[in-house]
């Protein structure tokens, strides 16, 4: 991580800043007269679905089979690719590509701690404070590494408190705002500079092996948190398993503290068919989360403390010492999740790594949105209609065409993180949002020797259904292809994407291919 400080730096300046590859958006990709037509079983599956075909948007290009740098595009299919569009979660491409372009995929985020204090004999005496840069997974595990960092520097007692420094972050991006309400819901976690785990507490539910009643267990460990189970098993299929079940987490006491025992209490019904599943929950605030994510952490090390922690917010003292500069996974181990699993706050944040990276802090999703939309420019891209609210697609106001979500595919082959960026996209049938997807078409294919795959990213809302990915055609043949449903019936939409991969798999764009 660089030094911050906190100028302002013009767009002018910014472009200059970025390093990217100058290549002409009208270089890319050819626009050449194509059919506006919908293939049929699309078409077929739009109108099953009561879809109009004004509320969908698709472009396709085909690639050729260049070197990187050198790679061009020729139009297949164009069905109001103009249209700006409300593209959910396929938003994330924009921001990892340029999180990738710009900061490399070796990036890692700091965490780092400082003390005001002095080790003797063992013992910190003196308090801890944790500054954080927005690393998106900082998960059990790596608390793991961090607790043994902090032994390796010959402390095993902590005499002194927890203080937690956010000032990377400005506060209004640190707020709690949904579009649906859903503020306990994992993927409604707010930004967090020092966000632990996800902020989300998960549940792993089942019936045990040796008796009749229900194992729980839960991850992150916290050392104030005490399950109870009062739960019965039922003869109930395991579909509809969160239906019947009551959670609630109360303090014990009267006074709410960070290092106060919680209870955590399971009632109702379970079925006694599911093997196991998660029950994850946003319940806690973050300090709290964090205090006894750290503390358990240091205990499970075998560390010890002279009190427990009451984690309190504070910026760093100008006195203090680093203790213990942490860093995380890499920035291309982060985008295979946030691609991948489609996970909102770590786009969030990475959107908000770039404004801090190259703006200073406090950072501001403002920021983040002026970085990308100078990178873009960088590399000829213009994309007038494009809005960037927060970077995940978790949105109702963020947009941008097919057609240019199908640009910035065809331009992510020119540049030096293509690979990393094409392997972080979910496989149809494999992993990720699209393990599930287009399994009876892949199907027909397990007779060739080299089989054809598509790497897309997923994207649903309320009203929105979306797809932004690559196929490789049966042929050999490399597309890039993007389409958007805007509509009430959009989340029954899903059959006539796949329809739209299952065309491309096959080679539809050509007559000699297709069958």
């Amino acid at each position: 991580m660089h030094t911050r400080n906190s100028s302002f730096i013009t767009a002018a300046v910014l472009a200059s800043l970025l390093f990217s590859p100058q290549i002409s958006s009208a270089d890319l990709v050819s626009q050449e007269t194509v059919p506006q037509l919908i293939p049929k079983a699309v078409a077929a599956s739009l109108e099953k679905s009561q879809i109009p075909k004004g509320a969908i948007s698709i472009s396709v290009v085909e690639m050729n089979s260049g070197q990187p740098g050198n790679i061009t595009a020729k139009t297949k299919l164009d069905w109001r690719s103009k249209q700006a569009m409300n593209p959910a979660s396929t938003m994330k491409l924009v921001t990892t590509l340029s999180g990738l372009d710009m900061l490399g995929p070796q990036y890692r985020w700091r965490t780092n701690l400082y003390t005001d204090g002095i080790i003797r004999q063992g013992t910190l005496k003196g308090n801890i404070y944790l500054q954080g840069t927005g690393d998106p997974k900082l998960i059990p595990e790596e608390f793991v590494k961090m607790m043994k960092a902090l032994q390796n520097l010959g402390i095993q007692k902590i005499d002194g408190n927890l203080f937690f420094d956010r000032s990377a972050y400005a506060p209004s991006v640190m707020e709690h705002n949904t579009i649906d309400g859903e503020s306990l819901r994992a993927y409604n976690v707010p930004p967090d500079p020092l966000l632990y785990a996800f902020r989300t507490l998960s549940f792993q539910l089942g019936k045990s092996r040796t008796a009749d009643f229900i194992d729980i267990s839960y991850t992150p460990p916290l050392s104030q948190l005490k399950v109870v189970n009062q739960m019965q098993l039922v003869a109930q299929s395991c579909d509809s398993w969160k239906n019947n079940i009551r959670f609630n987490l109360d303090p014990e006491g009267d006074e709410a503290t960070t290092n106060q025992l919680l209870t955590a209490q399971f009632s109702g019904s379970f079925p006694n068919t599911c093997k196991g599943v998660n029950y994850n929950v946003v319940a806690l605030d973050a300090n709290t989360f964090l205090t006894q994510g750290f503390a358990a952490a240091w205990e499970l090390a075998g560390g010890t403390w002279k009190q427990a922690p009451t984690g309190k917010p504070s910026t760093v003292p100008l006195g203090a010492r680093l203790l213990l500069q942490f860093e995380g996974l890499t920035l291309a181990d982060n985008v295979q999740d946030i691609n991948k699993y489609s996970n909102n706050v770590m786009a969030r944040q990475l959107m908000l790594t770039l404004a801090l990276e190259k703006m200073g802090k406090p950072a501001t999703t403002e920021n983040g949105e002026l970085v990308i939309q100078s990178w873009l420019k960088g590399l000829g891209l213009q994309f007038p209609e494009l809005v960037i609210e927060n970077g995940s697609g978790l949105s109702r106001n963020e947009a941008i065409s097919a057609e240019h979500m199908t640009q910035l595919l065809v331009a992510a082959r020119n540049l030096s993180v293509a690979d990393t960026f094409y392997n972080s996209l979910p496989i149809a049938g494999t992993d990720g949002t699209m393990k599930n997807r287009l399994m009876a078409h892949l199907r027909k294919f397990l007779h060739l020797k080299k089989k054809p795959e598509a790497r897309i990213k997923t994207g649903a809302l309320v009203d929105v259904r979306a797809i932004s990915g690559y196929v490789m055609s049966k042929s050999g043949r490399m597309y890039a292809v993007t389409s958007f449903i805007n509509h009430p019936n959009a989340l029954r939409g899903l059959d006539a994407h796949d329809q739209l991969l299952a065309w491309l798999l096959n080679d539809g764009p050509d007559p000699k291919q297709a069958r």
